[in-house]
């Protein structure tokens, strides 16, 4: 069956260098048929054009502090039959788009979700989820193996995440795309709703997964602590009026606020954050719960079919998945011989053991290398034993046996 064609997303404001790492994942992908679409501010018109990619993306200046407006500009732009999300701040594995579109196989399929692995490049933040009427997610347990169809309950949405998503571009034009009443938080989680209410299905695809790395932004620091809540607060109150029963408001407002105050006291407790932060964000938010609670609803239409012809991008990637690995006191040469192998179109997989029972972590270089580094007795999986005894050659097949799906190389 031939798969169909995709355009990638990418909204970004204030990271460029973020959005180039970005790039470079979505420059390596294994997948015949895309195109990539970057709604960027100047800062990140700038990476595209750093990278040398100007003249093989396709590109809109966008700086307005709003992702639903963003993300619908780069639909009207998206000529691909699937329309992929991704954040910024993200970077996608070489089979991400292979695992996200091959549920779409089946007709009744108008979204699917993927697993999204956390900052250390090992462990997950999010795999699979439902969310309700106040905007809460609840895990669901999936086989992590394969693609599932899932149906949820009445009132319920199967969620997807906004760094790693997929939606037949019919499906979402004819539902009007992203809200631009979110302007940050709960907009994917609104299209869900509408979704599951017209009797939409969605589907969780394990094997489609991307590394979030949490990058700063203008709402929050490289520790992840919140510089400010108002957007949060005024996207709940939305969410509300358009989600929710009108006599639950109060309760839902008051259980967020409660849950983000402990949030807030574990980011002062830990040094993150002032006192007078505290105090700021605090008001930052009920402020923004009071504009959410007057802010425009406008019908959503559907949107126009899309502007611009569909431009395929060229992987780079062109030959066989490789393997270099080596210990940690050879770490220079192996990363230089892994960037070597890099620049002649190999998806390349770098593992760099040290003497230690230091914790691993995976990371893409700017070279478009994966590097793991950490001790060739410490853990990878951060549930499992602090100290493993192994050989060298035990630990790399263990580490290539958990990657060998998602980064398309064969099972030792």
């Amino acid at each position: 069956m031939t798969s169909p064609s995709v355009s990638v997303i990418v909204v970004s404001r204030g990271r460029g260098d973020s959005l180039a790492l970005t790039l470079t994942g979505l420059s390596r992908l294994n997948y015949l048929t895309y195109e990539i679409v970057v709604v960027a501010d100047a800062e990140g018109q700038e990476a595209v054009r750093r990278l040398g990619l100007g003249d093989e993306v396709k590109t809109a200046a966008f700086a307005n502090p709003n992702i639903s407006e963003a993300r619908n500009r780069g639909i009207a732009l998206a000529s691909g039959e699937i329309l992929a999300f991704i954040d910024d701040d993200a970077v996608p594995e070489p089979t991400w788009l292979t695992h996200l579109t091959a549920p779409f196989a089946e007709p009744e399929v108008a979204a699917v979700g993927g697993f999204v692995i956390g900052r250390n490049g090992i462990s997950f933040q999010w795999k699979a989820q439902s969310v309700d009427h106040t905007g809460i997610a609840t895990p669901l347990a999936v086989d992590e193996t394969k693609p599932t169809i899932l149906t949820p309950p009445p009132g319920r949405a199967i969620k997807t995440e906004g760094t790693n998503m997929g939606f037949r571009r019919s499906v979402l034009a004819q539902h009007g795309g992203f809200d631009p009443a979110y302007r940050f938080y709960l907009d994917e989680t609104d299209l869900n709703m509408r979704l599951a209410r017209a009797g939409r299905i969605t589907a969780i695809s394990p094997m489609a997964q991307v590394h979030h790395a949490f990058a700063p932004s203008a709402r929050r620091t490289a520790a992840r602590a919140p510089k400010d809540l108002f957007e949060i607060g005024a996207s709940l109150a939305v969410y509300l009026r358009r989600h929710c029963p009108a006599e639950q408001h109060d309760a839902v407002i008051a259980d967020m606020l409660e849950e983000r105050d402990r949030s807030l006291i574990a980011h002062m407790i830990a040094g993150r954050l002032e006192p007078g932060d505290v105090r700021r964000l605090r008001r930052r938010l009920r402020d923004g719960i009071v504009a959410g609670q007057t802010r425009d609803l406008s019908e959503l239409t559907p949107l126009a079919a899309p502007t611009a012809m569909f431009k395929p991008f060229a992987t780079r990637l062109t030959g066989k998945p490789e393997v270099v690995a080596g210990r940690s006191h050879n770490r220079r040469a192996l990363r230089r011989n892994a960037a070597e192998k890099a620049t002649t179109g190999a998806s390349v997989s770098l593992f760099v053991f040290s003497p230690t029972t230091l914790f691993h972590r995976v990371r893409m270089t700017k070279a478009g290398v994966w590097e793991q580094q950490g001790g060739l007795w410490g853990k990878s999986d951060r549930s499992g034993p602090i100290l493993q005894l192994t050989t060298f050659r035990s630990r790399l097949n263990r580490e290539l046996r958990r990657i060998s799906v998602p980064r398309g190389l064969p099972s030792p």
